[in-house]
């Protein structure tokens, strides 16, 4: 087992943000901000240990055949999907059309989504992760992921631009499809995980069967399990699906670029780079980019501990690898980024708000998003197999 020193700072990172949570949870209002604090740091410990990552997953997939990644991506959402229709059956009991449970991720289905998530999947090839992934990497030491985050509020900048005509040409008037609405709450939650239980089985039959790995014989050992090498694929997609629908109960639906867009939008207002008026944006739920008239946000808490939840678990596990980064990873970084953030500010979130969240709730909008990602995903590894075979990173 590891010995003890390489433990003390990932303990003392952990205990810091006890500590804050504490002082926050002292302030009027402040339990909201608490539990994001501890909930972004969960998140980011699981997201870092299981290596969820979304374009790793779907690469391993297309590049090797290996479904485990994408198995665990759909036990995710299927586990969400219980937690999620639960709860927002709570919130609104008869899905009434024209009403839709607050903050949801539930978008308008349009061109203009399938545009973003086409765009949203080629920002992943070229910078080697999504939004959420460069979040938890960055607590890696990721050389890459200051430059992608960096492009991503770029992205959402060209977003917030192009937001006005796209709005005007199909977004205003594209309809916003919410399963509960026609199939009602058990329905839309049967549709669902018979859509998922489908994809799995066609997944499950293409992974070559191997040996099982045996469980731990020792206490000791599973203990160590925890800081080596890395978690087995299901638990990472049942914490995450966990995590989701225990967010939800407390705070609102999961999302990670709230914050980034909200930046980002405040600075180009300020610069007059965009619109005064950005048609309809606001009227939408899910990841909202409206610059908060404080830093002290939910959102920006919960990324913060996702930060510190992910360092202190890449350092634990001897992970933490930082490094000077390159031109190459710079390059990358900044260009996939601007086709992230673009994508995520279109298409109304990332993979986690309108991919993850948006299924969870039952929104058509996460299914259509999600499908012209992989598509390109797919299609962008193809082209870059073919164009740059060592391409570095």
């Amino acid at each position: 087992m590891q010995t003890l020193k390489n433990f003390w700072i990932p303990l003392a990172l952990i205990l810091s943000v006890l500590g804050t949570a504490q002082i926050l949870s002292d302030r009027p209002g402040g339990r909201a901000l608490a539990f994001a604090l501890l909930a972004g740091a969960v998140l980011g410990f699981v997201l870092q240990r299981s290596r969820f990552c979304f374009f790793c997953h779907a690469r391993d997939f297309f590049e090797r055949g290996d479904p485990r990644g994408l198995l665990a991506i759909a036990l995710a959402i299927a586990v969400g999907t219980v937690g999620y229709h639960l709860i927002l059956g709570s919130w609104l009991p008869v899905p009434m059309p024209g009403r839709l449970p607050p903050d949801a991720h539930i978008g308008p289905v349009s061109w203009a989504l399938a545009l973003a998530g086409a765009a949203f999947g080629l920002g992943m090839v070229i910078s080697g992760s999504c939004i959420s992934a460069h979040w938890y990497r960055l607590g890696e030491g990721s050389p890459v992921a200051p430059f992608a985050l960096l492009g991503t509020m770029g992205g959402f900048v060209l977003g917030f631009i192009t937001w006005n005509p796209l709005y005007t040409a199909t977004i205003a008037t594209a309809p916003v499809w919410w399963l509960p609405h026609g199939l009602g709450y058990g329905g839309s939650l049967l549709a669902q995980l018979g859509m998922l239980g489908l994809l799995a089985a066609g997944l499950w039959r293409t992974w070559p069967r191997a040996e099982p790995t045996p469980p731990p014989a020792r206490f000791s050992e599973a203990l160590r399990g925890l800081f080596v090498g890395r978690w087995p694929y299901w638990i990472g997609g049942l914490a995450v699906g966990l995590i989701g629908a225990f967010i939800i109960l407390r705070l609102q639906p999961l999302g990670v670029t709230a914050a980034l867009g909200g930046a980002a939008r405040a600075l180009a207002a300020s610069q007059g780079w965009i619109p005064d008026r950005l048609e309809g944006l606001d009227g939408f739920g899910g990841c909202a980019t409206a610059p908060a008239a404080s830093w002290l946000t939910p959102n920006v808490l919960l990324i913060g501990g996702l930060v510190v939840g992910s360092l202190s678990a890449a350092l634990a596990s001897r992970q933490f690898e930082p490094r000077w980064p390159t031109g190459w990873d710079a390059g990358r970084g900044l260009l996939g980024g601007l086709l992230l953030g673009w994508g995520a500010m279109t298409g109304l979130g990332c993979t986690i708000g309108t991919l993850l969240s948006g299924t969870m709730a039952g929104a058509v909008s996460g299914w259509v998003f999600g499908a012209a990602m992989f598509f390109t995903l797919w299609l962008g590894l193809k082209i870059q197999a073919l164009l740059f075979p060592a391409a570095p990173g």
